[in-house]
């Protein structure tokens, strides 16, 4: 089943970073993907990637030919996309089973612009299993009203891009850097969209703030706004650290059972959680119930908010000890031996017991 993954948002919501690290990640585990580049205005590829859109348009060309602007040429270059998708299909056809694409972050591709949707559909109609990820970054958790904007923009995203989506928010690690120690509710409440009249007192402090005692007019709005969000009741959310393995795996398990791909594979491994030809599958073990190394919500919570600091310097020490064993760094020094006396009586002590 030939799968095409569509990372889509806002700019500087992560996605080519996404790719990135999702290449890096499937490499890792031996599960073979392709990645390639549709926005003509990336000059700065981090990824291996197998084709580039601007291979077929030149941004600047086109700006300069069609006298556009750096959003217009963009909009325009996705539209020769789509009038040449023919060089799309043979570029694909040269591609592994599971092909990874790094769009544009124009916000009118997936809000109107009708360029992506049909691109898309006519690569359904040939085959291809498309599966869309959601990207926002978690800053907008730590302001009522832009998470309330963020939900409506995932709304819309999931009616103009009507196929399996993974709603994700991006930075986690980052999220108690900028404010994320001070939300007023736990995570789990952002990621799976709970009760949202909870939020109306939040939102109406901090339109009090800003917009001073006339904020009081927006109270049927935001009453509103959320209505129309639970009645949709669809959106939830991941979460993802893109250096984090156990954030990585989680995120792909999620893109796998958006996509089917979780019950072809269930189906060619054994109770070991290895291939039917008898070969140790990586990935295989990782989606099986038994694997140690899911996450929940409340172990984000833990990790990325509550106890960071712990975690890091835990990390940290983790990653000392794997680079000692594969020699990249020296053993450390042994512990300095002190005589400690006490009464008649002489004790060693290590400069850890010194220390305490």
């Amino acid at each position: 089943m030939r799968t095409i993954v569509l990372p889509v948002g806002p700019p500087g919501a992560g996605k080519s970073t996404l790719v990135n690290g999702l290449q890096q990640f499937m490499t890792a585990i031996a599960r073979p993907c392709s990645v390639a580049n549709l926005d003509p205005a990336n000059e700065n590829i981090p990824y291996n990637a197998a084709f580039d859109v601007r291979e077929l348009v030149d941004v600047d060309e086109v700006m300069e030919r069609e006298a556009l602007g750096p959003n217009g040429g963009v909009l325009w270059a996705m539209e020769e996309l789509e009038a040449n998708l023919d060089w799309l299909e043979e570029k694909l056809q040269d591609c592994e089973e599971t092909i990874i694409l790094d769009p544009p972050g124009q916000p009118e591709l997936t809000i109107h612009h009708m360029a992506l949707p049909q691109i898309l559909q006519r690569l359904e109609k040939i085959g291809y299993r498309i599966v869309v990820i959601q990207l926002l970054d978690s800053v907008v958790l730590t302001r009522p009203s832009l998470y309330l904007s963020s939900l409506l923009i995932c709304v819309r995203g999931m009616l103009h891009l009507p196929y399996p989506i993974v709603n994700v928010f991006t930075k986690i690690d980052n999220l108690h850097a900028v404010g994320g120690a001070d939300l007023p509710f736990n995570l789990d409440f952002y990621t799976e969209v709970q009760d949202l009249n909870m939020l109306l007192p939040a939102l109406e402090a901090e339109q009090d703030t800003s917009a001073g005692p006339s904020s009081s007019k927006f109270h049927a709005l935001n009453e509103a706004l959320i209505s129309l969000v639970e009645d949709f009741g669809l959106i939830g959310f991941e979460t993802l650290a893109v250096e984090d393995r156990g954030s990585m795996a989680s995120l792909l398990r999620a893109i796998d059972r958006a996509s089917g791909y979780v019950f072809a594979g269930a189906r060619g491994v054994d109770e070991e959680g290895r291939t039917v030809d008898g070969e140790a599958s990586v990935w295989a073990q990782a989606m099986s119930e038994q694997w140690v190394g899911k996450m929940d919500v409340r172990d984000v919570q833990e990790r990325w908010i509550d106890r960071k600091d712990h975690y890091d310097e835990m990390e940290r020490k983790q990653w000392e000890d794997e680079a000692r064993q594969a020699g990249a760094l020296d053993a450390p020094p042994p512990a300095a031996t002190a005589v400690r006396r006490t009464g008649g009586n002489q004790k060693r002590a290590t400069t850890q017991d010194v220390d305490m």
